[in-house]
């Protein structure tokens, strides 16, 4: 029985033999080949969350106080007339800030995918005037009410809409699209802690006779309990660390493609310092729940166990 305070103070053959506890070495197992699918998965859906969040702030800030004028006159002089009287008209206003009459080669240009080059540029197509508008304030359904009334009295052929109008079913699917990334993090997590659970149960049920032995032994719950958390933990740093470098690597060839595309819009979804230090914070959250979880797992075992 003198074994027994030699084994709670952590005696070099108590450490050795936990090694052999768990029926598998860790790189073998699958336990680390788990977590780090999970940690890459959870990695990516994390960006995908950050970026979509960056893209409406992005978004927003720049429509913040826009309105957009279109002059729709089939008669050409008459449209250039109405414009040139609805540029004036803007910028002699206090509460405007900036009038922007949007040149014609660039409206060809924005028109030239959907109609194609000849008719975009063709008189036959008429293509109405569009006009930029920044406004002080923010853009109220009232102030754009009595600013539609006033600009129709002075333009009878003037349109005039918010800019955050336009983007408002886009902004939708943006936030339906970040609901969906904290969702899947949510279930990936809750995978994750299933997954620990299992392997847990299963270690500890393949272990009972050694864990019976060493509780004869004066090994402590506690003992045993850091035995399997030590072992789940270092197989969750490696699938951590290998899940992360997965997921990074992937968020960065996705990335590619999209930036590709040279929209604007998409542009604003690049990540900031403050983002890559939450994603970075995944596997190590991943970490510690395993470790958590393997703990309380095996220890409320052990209870009902002996």
């Amino acid at each position: 029985m003198a074994l027994g305070p030699v084994i709670r103070r952590g005696s070099p053959r108590f450490g050795s033999s936990a090694s052999r506890m768990l029926p598998q070495a860790r790189i073998a197992g699958p336990m680390p080949w788990v977590i780090a699918i999970m940690i890459a998965l959870t990695v990516m859906a994390a960006g995908a969350g950050l970026a979509l969040s960056n893209v409406a702030a992005n978004a927003r800030a720049e429509i913040a106080g826009g309105v957009t004028v279109q002059v729709v006159e089939g008669a050409p002089s008459a449209r250039e007339r109405q414009a040139q009287r609805a540029v004036t008209f803007l910028t002699g206003r206090e509460d405007v800030l900036s009038v922007r009459r949007v040149p014609d080669e660039e409206l060809s240009a924005l028109l030239e995918p959907w109609l194609g080059a000849s008719i975009s540029q063709s008189e036959a197509v008429p293509t109405p005037v569009l006009i930029d508008v920044r406004l002080s304030g923010p853009v109220t359904s009232r102030r754009l009410r009595d600013l539609r009334a006033e600009l129709v009295r002075e333009v009878p052929a003037a349109r005039l809409d918010a800019q955050a109008g336009w983007l408002a079913p886009v902004f939708d699917a943006i936030r339906s699209l970040q609901y969906l990334a904290i969702g899947l993090v949510v279930l990936l997590a809750l995978t994750s802690i299933a997954a620990v659970w299992l392997a847990a149960r299963s270690a500890l049920g393949s272990n009972r006779d050694t864990i019976e032995v060493i509780h004869h032994l004066g090994g402590t719950d506690g003992q045993i309990a850091r035995i399997f958390q030590r072992s789940i933990g270092m197989d969750a740093l490696l699938g951590g660390a290998a899940g992360l470098a997965l997921g990074v690597g992937a968020m960065f060839v996705l990335g590619q493609q999209f930036a590709g595309l040279g929209s604007g819009l998409v542009a604003g979804g690049a990540l900031s310092l403050l983002d890559w230090l939450a994603i970075t914070a995944v596997p190590l959250a991943g970490v510690l729940l395993a470790i958590l979880t393997a703990r309380i797992t095996v220890t409320g075992a052990l209870r009902r166990m002996l």
